[in-house]
C-alpha cells in the first residue's frame, strides 16, 4: 500500500507548496483502487496528473477514485469519481486469506476493517452458529467459514448488488457452511427459526435501531458484537446502548469490552462492544 509520506514526496515536483499543504495523507485501498476521502478543490486542476503519478509509482494501484459525496442513500455508498486508471469501480480485495469482489460504488465496504475481521475470528469456538446482520458483500460471513471452525455462518444484507456479489463470492472463495439472505434484518429475522451462539451487527451508523431483534436472537450465555460510531470522549454511550437494550429486553449482559476498530474522521471512531448476554 502506498504511504502517505512517499505520495507527498512524489508529488513535490508537481504542487506548489499551498497544494501540497493541502494535498491529503488519508486514503483506502481496496483490492487495486485507491480511493481519496476527502479531496480538496484546489487540487481539482491537478487531480489527473496526481492519479496518473500515483499509478505509475505504485504497481499494485490500478485505479485512482475520489469520493464526491460521502456515505448515504439507503444502502450507505459512496459516490465516487475515477481520477486516473482504468475506467471501472470493480475490484478483488485480499485480505485474511480470502478473496472478495466488489463494485467499490454500489456496495459498502471498509477496507481498514480486516483487522477488526481477524480479531473476530479468533474469538470463534468451533461449533458456534453466527449470525452476520448487515453482511454486506460477505466479507465477514467468509472470513468467519474460512478461518474458523464456527458450524454454520448467517448473513442477511438489504442491498441487493452487495448480496448478489455476497453469493459470487462464497463460490470464489468455495465456502459451504454459509446461508445469506437478502432483505431487512427487522423483517427477515422472525422468518429464521433459530438462535445464535454470536452475533455480529456491523452497521455502525444506526445498529442500535436492530438490538432489540438482535437480542430476540441471541442465545442465552451468546456473544454480541455491537458496532456504533462514537467520538474518543463519548465510548461509553456506545456500551450504555447495549445496557439498555437489555433492560428494555429482561436480558442480563456482561460488558467483556470496547474496542475501537478504526477511525472514521477527526476524532470520530467505529467501535465494537463486546457483551455476553444471559
Amino acid at each position: 500500500m502506498p504511504k502517505p509520506s512517499k505520495l507527498k514526496d512524489l508529488l513535490k515536483k508537481e504542487l506548489t507548496k499551498k497544494e501540497l499543504e493541502v494535498m491529503p495523507t488519508s486514503f483506502d485501498v481496496v483490492g487495486d483502487i485507491l480511493i481519496f476521502s476527502d479531496f480538496p478543490d484546489l487540487l481539482e486542476k491537478k487531480e489527473k496528473k496526481i492519479g496518473e503519478l500515483i499509478l505509475s509509482s505504485f504497481k499494485n494501484v490500478k485505479v485512482v477514485c475520489k469520493k464526491t459525496a460521502m456515505y448515504g442513500g439507503k444502502y450507505r455508498t459512496p459516490t465516487l469519481r475515477i481520477m486516473a486508471g482504468e475506467r471501472r469501480k470493480e475490484t478483488i480485495h485480499k485480505e485474511n486469506g480470502i478473496r472478495v469482489k466488489l463494485h467499490v460504488q454500489d456496495v459498502y465496504f471498509s477496507a481498514r476493517l480486516g483487522h477488526e475481521r481477524e480479531r473476530i475470528n479468533a474469538l470463534v469456538k468451533k461449533g458456534e452458529e453466527v449470525l452476520v446482520m448487515f453482511s454486506g458483500c460477505g466479507v465477514y460471513p467468509i472470513n468467519l467459514a474460512k478461518n474458523t471452525s464456527a458450524k454454520k455462518i448467517y448473513g442477511i444484507e438489504i442491498n441487493p448488488k452487495a448480496h448478489h456479489y455476497a453469493l459470487e463470492n462464497l463460490s470464489l472463495n468455495k465456502v459451504q457452511n454459509v446461508e445469506l439472505f437478502n432483505g431487512d434484518a427487522a423483517s427477515l429475522l422472525p422468518t429464521i427459526r433459530k438462535k445464535f451462539d454470536r452475533i455480529l451487527m456491523p452497521l455502525p451508523k444506526s445498529a442500535e435501531d436492530f438490538l432489540d431483534i438482535a437480542l430476540s436472537k441471541q442465545k442465552r450465555g451468546g456473544i454480541l458484537h455491537f458496532y456504533d460510531f462514537m467520538d474518543e470522549t463519548d465510548f461509553e454511550q456506545s456500551k450504555e446502548k447495549v445496557i439498555t437494550a437489555c433492560k428494555r429486553n429482561e436480558r442480563k449482559v456482561n460488558i467483556i469490552g470496547l474496542f475501537p476498530c478504526g477511525q472514521f474522521g477527526p476524532g470520530k471512531y467505529r467501535v465494537c462492544v463486546d457483551a455476553k448476554i444471559e
